[in-house]
C-alpha cells in the first residue's frame, strides 16, 4: 500500500555499526563487523528497527575454511553474507571488486571508514540514474570503505524511496594513493542472501522475439546472463532478473526483482554456495572491462535497482512501473499523453517521395493519428542500406522542399512530425567515412567485421559525438520535429580506440556507452520537449538507462500480434506499458507472414504506447472506420493504460493445457474505478474446457458494468462487484456459446478461428 506521508529513514546504531534503512513496506539492515567488513544482516518485508540485529551474524568453525585472523579458527569471510566481498582474503566466491596493483596483485581488504546519511538521491557522474523531484522523496546512505595499503577508497551509495518497495546502490571508486591501478570488476549490486530457496527468472530471446520469460530454481553453482555486444544491452538478456520463492506467482509470494540502469555489457548472476547461501550481483560485464586509475582519478559503477514484493511477480512489476513513472522518466513527458502515430516503415521501406508521405499522413490524421514519424531513407544518397549513414541532411532528391517544407505540410494537417536517425553507424559509401575513416570503430591490422552493410562509429571519441550533435543539432533546428526514433541496428565487433594507448583498451565499451548517454544530454537539453523512442534494431536496448532518456523505445521489431503477446508480456515484468512502443501493422506480417485480424491486432497493441506501421491506403472502407473507432478507444482509456496498475492473469509461456493457448492481462486505474482486460486465444480447439479469468486489483465493493468490444458474450452488459469477479471469477467461456458453435452458429469470441480477442471493459456503477 503507497502513503502520501511515506518516508525513508535510516536507523544508524553507531554503537555498533549498525544501519537500517526502512521505508514502512522494506527494510535493508547491515552491519560493520569489529574487522571493518560491512556484512548484510537482512532485506525483505519491513520489520521494527530494534538497537541490536547482531545475532543475525551467523559464524561456526568450518572445516577447511581459511582464516584471517591469526588463532581464530571461526571467522571467516567465505561464511559471512557481505554487502563488497573480495576474492583472496578467505572469501573464495565471485566478488563485488577486483583491483590490480602496480606490482599485480589483486588481493585489497576495503574496510569500514565512515559514512553520511542525505535527505534526497545524488545524479551520477556522466550516467543516467533514478531522480528525485524533493528531498523528501528518498534517503541515500553512503559507506565509505578503504583499502589502506593501496589508498583506493569505495563509497557505496544505497538510495531507499520513500513511496515505494525499491532501492538503488552503485559504488564510486576513488584511487587516493599514489600509483595508479586498474579496475577489471565492480559490481553495482552485490545482495547476499540466506539461503537458496528461489526460482531464478530472466528474460531472453533473440531479434524478433525479445524478453521470454524463462524460470529455473537455483542450485550449486552460478546461473549466470549478460551481454559482451557492447553497444546494447541486447536482445538476448535483458538486464533484470528476479527472485522468487518456489510458490510465488503472479499475484502472491516473496519475489525480489533487480535491474541495471546501465545500456551496455553486463553481467547478472547468483552464485549459490556449499552452504546454501544465494549472492546475486549485478553489473558492468568483466570480461573485456579494465579502467585504469591514475593517482587522484575516480571510476563510477552504473546504478542497480532492486525491489522487493510479498505480492507476488505483478506485486515487484507494480514497483518497478511506479520507480519508471516517477523517478526514472524525463520529467517533461512524465505526465505527458504520448502521441499516436503512423511509422512509414513498413508502408514504403526505401520507396517513398515527398507526396506519398504526406498523403499516408492526411489519411491517418483523419482516423484520430496525432504523429507522423518518417523512417529510414530520408537522409544523405541513402536508398537502401549500404550508404548515407553518417550523412545527416535531408535527401533533396526525395524531398524537394527539405525536411522543413516536409514537416510544415504534416504540421498543417494538425499532426507533429517526426524522424528516424541511427547515430551511431556509418556506412563506407557516406562523406562522413570518407573524411573520417578513422571515426570507425576497428582493430588496426585486423579485419573489420560489418552488420547490414553498416559499422559502428567511436563514441568513445568525444570528436565523433561532437561532429553527430551537431548535424543532429542542424537538422531539428530547421524544422519543427517533436520525435525522434533513434535506432542502433549492429553490435560492435573488433573493439579498439585509436585514440587512447593499450592501457585504456579495456575502457572502449563503456567510454562508447558514457557517448552515447552524452549525445542523448545535449540533445535533450537543446530540446527539452523532444520525445525519444529508443529503438536497437526493436528491443535490443529495453534497459532502465534508455528509459531515462527515452520514455518510450520500441518493443520489437516483430509486430506480428501473436508474437507480441508473449513480447510485450515479458516486457511487463519490469517496464510499464507506457514505455512500450507497440503498433498494428500489416498483414499479411512481414516478419511472419501470419495473418491476424485487425481486431487482435489492435487489441494487442493498444496495452502500450499505441501506433501504426501501415498505409491506410491499403485499408478497406470496413477497416478504416474500425481503425477510427480503435484510436478513439484508445485515446479515451490512454491515461488508465498509461498510468494504472497492470496485472498479468495468464501467461503465455505457461504450459498447462487448460490454458487452451490463451493469454490475459489487465490494467486498472489507480481509483481502482475503471479497468480494461485483455482476453486472447493463441490457437483454437475443438471441444475446448470452460474457463474463467480471475481479476485482479479491483475494488471488492465497488460494482463494476462489464461492456465487451471485439467479440461477443454473454456477460456484455452485466454488473458485477470486484469482489466476484476476482473470487468467483469472470466468464471467459460459456455453454450456450460453445454449443451454438456446434450447430453452425458462434462462439464466445464469435466466428471459431485462431488468433482471435477481445478486450472486456469495466466501468464502476
Amino acid at each position: 500500500m503507497r502513503s502520501a506521508n511515506a518516508e525513508a529513514r535510516v536507523f544508524v546504531h553507531a554503537e555498533n555499526n549498525e544501519f537500517h534503512l526502512t521505508n514502512g513496506q522494506v527494510s535493508y539492515i547491515l552491519r560493520i563487523n569489529d574487522q571493518g567488513k560491512a556484512l548484510q544482516l537482512y532485506y525483505g518485508a519491513a520489520v521494527e528497527d530494534r538497537d541490536d540485529f547482531g545475532y543475525l551474524v551467523e559464524m561456526q568453525r568450518r572445516s577447511t575454511a581459511s582464516c584471517p585472523i591469526e588463532g581464530n579458527l571461526f571467522y571467516s569471510l567465505e561464511h559471512l553474507r557481505q554487502e563488497f566481498p573480495e576474492y583472496g582474503t578467505t572469501d573464495y566466491r565471485m566478488p563485488a571488486i577486483s583491483v590490480v596493483q602496480a606490482n599485480g596483485s589483486r588481493i585489497t581488504d576495503f574496510r569500514f571508514a565512515g559514512y553520511r546519511v542525505d535527505n534526497g538521491k545524488p545524479k551520477l557522474g556522466g550516467l543516467p540514474s533514478a531522480y528525485v523531484d524533493e528531498d523528501r522523496e528518498a534517503v541515500t546512505l553512503s559507506i565509505e570503505l578503504v583499502d589502506a595499503p593501496t589508498g583506493v577508497a569505495v563509497t557505496l551509495m544505497y538510495t531507499l524511496f520513500a513511496d515505494m518497495p525499491v532501492m538503488t546502490r552503485s559504488a564510486a571508486v576513488r584511487n587516493n594513493g599514489n600509483a595508479a591501478v586498474d579496475i577489471e570488476r565492480l559490481m553495482s549490486l552485490s545482495l547476499d542472501l540466506p539461503d537458496d530457496d528461489y526460482v531464478f527468472t530472466q528474460l531472453t530471446g533473440s531479434w524478433a522475439r525479445e524478453r521470454s520469460v524463462v524460470r529455473d530454481h537455483l542450485h550449486p553453482g552460478i546461473q549466470q546472463i549478460g551481454s559482451l555486444r557492447g553497444s546494447a544491452s541486447s536482445h538476448i538478456h535483458n538486464p533484470a532478473v528476479a527472485l522468487a520463492r518456489p510458490d510465488a506467482t503472479e499475484s502472491c509470494g516473496e519475489v525480489i526483482g533487480a535491474a541495471l540502469v546501465y545500456s551496455g555489457n553486463f553481467e547478472a548472476h547468483v552464485e549459490v554456495d556449499p552452504f546454501a547461501v544465494a549472492r546475486l550481483q549485478m553489473g558492468i560485464a568483466d570480461f573485456g572491462f579494465t579502467w585504469h586509475l591514475e593517482p587522484g582519478a575516480d571510476f563510477q559503477s552504473p546504478e542497480a535497482a532492486f525491489a522487493y514484493s510479498s505480492q507476488g511477480y505483478n506485486g515487484m512489476s507494480h514497483a518497478f512501473h511506479d520507480l519508471v513513472h516517477r523517478h526514472i522518466v524525463r520529467k517533461q513527458w512524465r505526465e505527458k499523453e504520448r502521441p499516436v502515430l503512423i511509422n512509414n516503415w513498413e508502408a514504403t521501406y526505401f520507396d517513398f517521395d515527398e507526396d506519398k508521405l504526406v498523403a499516408i499522413a492526411s489519411k491517418a490524421q483523419k482516423l484520430g493519428v496525432e504523429l507522423f514519424v518518417l523512417d529510414d531513407g530520408w537522409f544523405g544518397e541513402r536508398s537502401d542500406d549500404k550508404a548515407g549513414l553518417g550523412d545527416w541532411s535531408a535527401n533533396l532528391k526525395r524531398l524537394p522542399h527539405g525536411l522543413k517544407g516536409l514537416a510544415q505540410r504534416v504540421n498543417d494537417l494538425g499532426m507533429m512530425f517526426g524522424l528516424w536517425f541511427e547515430p551511431e553507424m556509418v556506412n563506407k559509401n557516406s562523406d562522413l567515412y570518407r573524411a573520417h575513416p578513422d571515426w570507425m570503430l576497428s582493430t588496426p591490422g585486423r579485419n573489420a567485421s560489418h552488420g547490414r552493410n553498416e559499422y559502428v562509429l567511436n563514441f568513445a571519441n568525444s570528436q565523433v559525438v561532437d561532429n553527430i550533435y551537431e548535424q543532429m543539432h542542424a537538422v531539428l533546428s530547421t524544422a519543427n520535429i517533436g520525435y525522434v526514433k533513434w535506432d542502433m541496428n549492429r553490435y560492435i565487433t573488433e573493439a579498439f580506440d585509436i585514440t587512447r594507448g593499450a592501457e585504456h583498451q579495456g575502457e572502449v565499451f563503456h567510454r562508447y556507452i558514457l557517448g552515447v548517454y552524452a549525445l542523448h544530454e545535449r540533445l535533450l537539453e537543446a530540446f527539452p520537449d523532444l520525445i525519444i523512442e529508443g529503438c536497437a534494431s526493436g528491443g535490443g536496448r529495453f534497459d532502465l538507462g534508455m528509459l531515462c532518456y527515452s520514455p518510450q523505445i520500441w518493443a520489437s521489431d516483430d509486430t506480428d500480434a501473436v508474437e507480441r503477446m508473449s513480447i510485450q508480456y515479458g516486457t511487463s515484468m519490469f517496464y510499464p506499458l507506457s514505455s512500450i512502443g507497440s503498433h498494428v501493422s500489416i498483414v499479411p506480417n512481414h516478419q511472419t507472414g501470419r495473418e491476424v485480424s485487425l481486431n487482435t491486432r489492435t487489441n494487442v497493441a493498444v496495452f502500450g504506447t499505441f501506433g501504426y506501421e501501415l498505409d491506410p491506403a491499403a485499408l478497406s472502407e470496413q477497416e478504416l472506420a474500425q481503425v477510427s473507432k480503435d484510436v478513439a478507444f484508445f485515446k479515451k482509456h490512454r491515461e488508465m493504460i498509461h498510468k494504472g496498475d497492470f496485472y498479468r492473469l495468464i501467461s503465455p509461456f505457461n504450459k498447462n493445457p487448460r490454458h487452451n493457448d490463451s493469454m490475459a492481462w489487465m490494467v486498472v486505474s489507480k481509483d481502482r474505478r475503471s479497468a480494461i482486460v485483455g482476453d486472447y486465444r493463441m490457437l483454437e480447439h475443438p471441444m475446448s474446457p470452460f474457463t474463467r479469468l480471475y481479476l485482479q486489483g479491483l475494488d471488492p465493493t465497488t460494482r463494476y458494468r462489464v461492456t465487451v468490444r471485439g467479440g461477443a458474450s454473454t456477460i456484455d452488459g452485466m454488473v458485477f462487484s470486484g469482489e466476484e469477479l476476482m473470487r468467483v471469477g469472470m466468464l471467459s467461456t460459456d455453454a450456450s456459446a460453445s454449443s451454438s458453435a456446434e450447430a453452425g452458429g458462434v462462439n464466445n469470441l464469435g466466428d471459431p478461428h485462431d488468433f482471435d480477442s477481445r478486450l472486456f471493459v469495466l466501468e464502476a456503477c
